[in-house]
């Protein structure tokens, strides 16, 4: 298996990853934002500009697809509503390319009504996942979608997000014991 520079170094040459930098490039405002970490930026990445968008999705897909053919995974999941989208587009593009991807969500609180899960999909018991995230600042809800998985039985292979805003998430998510791959930093889109 190729180590983790490697596998930055392929992403790097995916022309799909140069058209995908493009529009999150486009997604990018300066203002005063608070954002989900409670914290206060000067900038926003709003990434379901372009995760919502079909162009977008569609590179979205094949780019973090491309990625995720490193790992053996069964499901790819995350924190609602930011990878919502994303996983909906890997999951339908892996079914076209044959590698069939089931997919989960993670609610922040279990659900009060229905079958009150937590975790909805496919059971995701005893399986290998990645746990996406559209940007991530502090890694919280990251985390916090990975350690649900893993205490619904899944096997939590990688993590990863479209946008790491370098604020401390790769130390944090590492030392809850999660491997952590952004597929861009923040410092590549500003």
């Amino acid at each position: 298996m190729p180590d983790d520079k490697e596998l930055t170094e392929e992403n790097n040459r995916n022309d799909y990853r140069n058209e995908l930098k493009k529009l999150l490039k486009e997604a990018l405002f300066f203002k005063e934002v608070t954002l989900s970490s409670g914290k206060k930026s000067n900038y926003y990445i709003d990434a379901r500009l372009v995760t919502l968008s079909s162009k977008g999705s569609l590179l979205v897909a094949k780019v973090l697809l491309k990625f995720l053919e490193n790992y053996e995974l069964n499901a790819v999941g995350g924190p609602t509503l930011g990878a919502d989208p994303i996983i909906g587009g890997v999951s339908v593009l892996g079914a076209l390319e044959e590698v069939p991807l089931n997919t989960f969500i993670v609610r922040k609180k279990v659900k009060e009504h229905g079958r009150g899960r937590r975790i909805e999909g496919p059971s995701i018991e005893g399986k290998n996942v990645a746990i996406i995230d559209d940007v991530v600042t502090s890694g919280s809800s990251l985390i916090d979608a990975a350690q649900a998985a893993k205490e619904a039985g899944a096997n939590v292979i990688v993590t990863t997000a479209l946008v790491d805003r370098e604020e401390g998430a790769p130390d944090l998510i590492k030392d809850k014991g999660f491997k952590y791959l952004p597929i861009f930093s923040a410092k590549e889109l500003l």
